[in-house]
């Protein structure tokens, strides 16, 4: 097999952002034969089907419709994070492999049914976090995990994001739908990166998790105000006993730097680190600003391609899932594909007990929300039962 047919389930600003680009005009583009694609939004269906000609008997508005009907090898679940589960399970219980961008799910219910639904149907699951593809991310890894620096004991990260992603205002937005920001948080939209990055760098297991949440910003936005919060603190205890703040929002002025502004540091029982993340080393001054430009996660080439590991981080899911319809993949890297880590369970538990926590917390100043604490372990057995926590190395 030289190349995959792909179903693509939804095609939304994750798609317009980054897919597109994998798809069509990447390194990784002869990999694929993209045959169907299905999207409730029928703006956005024929957007991407009308720009790279997907005939009309290929176009669905519902996927289960897609894929009782068009034979496809692998699947690409592009939807909202919490309603990634039922796409994922249908696809894979018809025969498909399926790649899935962060997060896993929004619950860890979904994540595990995910999961299981992989193993019984011998199917494989990739997640995108493109930040483990980051040059500079996999660096910190390999020299944590040598023990360079000795045992982790505290960390600070930063992600927050310039208003205009979460500001239904904005023209033209950023997102779909004006209720973007209310139905999402800036944990499962921003802090899931971080979260995900700094377990690979570590391995080790979130334990407990408390976050406190401000809500200043967005509900006085005009006309269209945001019933959600500007900026979310989420600390999280591991089972080393070190404690990390992520510190995750998108209410920066639109000025900002970069879309993104965010950095890292983490402090060691051997030393120290620092994660400069939004200082890729192309600055541009120009008549309306000076600004970080990251070529390093998408970089437009001059002959038409798009590279970076925004795209080589899909792009080697892909290449381990035909590798494995050819024969070829081995049992080792399919073990690491597979493994809870790799395919986010861990991130996507501290993102449930994060927003719990809020849930269940005090508003404590005006606009200010602090969460309980949450015993991640906990809410492991009630909500997957007690097999689950060996399941899970807990």
């Amino acid at each position: 097999m030289e190349k995959l047919r792909l179903a693509v389930v939804g095609v939304g600003s994750v798609v317009r952002e980054i897919y597109q680009y994998l798809y069509f005009q990447s390194d990784y583009s002869h990999i694929f034969d993209v045959v169907a694609v299905a999207d409730p939004n029928r703006e956005f269906l024929n957007w991407f089907c009308d720009t790279y000609n997907i005939p009309q008997e290929r176009r669905f508005s519902d996927y289960a419709e897609m894929f009782a009907n068009v034979e496809c090898d692998v699947a690409q679940i592009n939807t909202p994070d919490h309603i990634h589960a039922a796409p994922a399970i249908a696809a894979m219980q018809a025969g498909m492999d399926v790649v899935v961008p962060k997060p896993t799910a929004s619950t860890i219910k979904d994540a595990h049914a995910m999961i299981q639904c992989a193993k019984e149907n011998d199917r494989l699951m990739g997640i995108d976090f493109h930040k483990r593809e980051d040059p500079r991310i996999k660096e910190a890894e390999a020299r944590y995990q040598k023990g360079l620096y000795g045992r982790f004991q505290s960390g600070t990260w930063f992600m927050l994001d310039r208003l205009l992603v979460a500001d239904p205002n904005h023209e033209p937005r950023f997102f779909a739908s004006a209720d973007f920001a209310e139905r999402n948080s800036p944990i499962s939209f921003l802090t899931v990166h971080m979260c995900d990055a700094l377990i690979k760098i570590v391995n080790l297991k979130p334990i407990e998790v408390r976050a406190t949440g401000y809500s200043h910003k967005m509900p006085s936005l005009k006309p269209i105000a945001v019933k959600g919060y500007d900026l979310c603190d989420t600390e999280i205890l591991f089972d080393n006993g070190a404690c990390a703040h992520i510190l995750s929002g998108w209410h920066l002025p639109n000025p900002a730097y970069a879309l993104t502004v965010q950095s890292s540091k983490m402090v060691c029982s051997e030393g120290m680190f620092e994660l400069q993340i939004d200082k890729p080393g192309l600055c541009e001054t120009l008549h309306n600003g000076i600004f970080e430009v990251n070529p390093l996660f998408r970089n437009f080439e001059k002959d038409g391609s798009v590279t970076g590991y925004g795209i080589s981080s899909p792009g080697r899911i892909y290449q381990k899932i035909l590798a494995a319809h050819n024969g070829t993949l081995s049992e080792e890297m399919r073990r690491d594909m597979m493994s809870p880590t790799a395919l986010g369970f861990y991130t996507s538990l501290v993102l449930e007990g994060a927003e719990q926590s809020l849930k269940q917390g005090t508003e404590i100043s005006d606009g200010v929300t602090r969460g309980v604490s949450v015993d991640l372990k906990a809410l492991l057995r009630r909500e997957l039962g007690n097999e689950a926590l060996s399941e899970y190395g807990y």
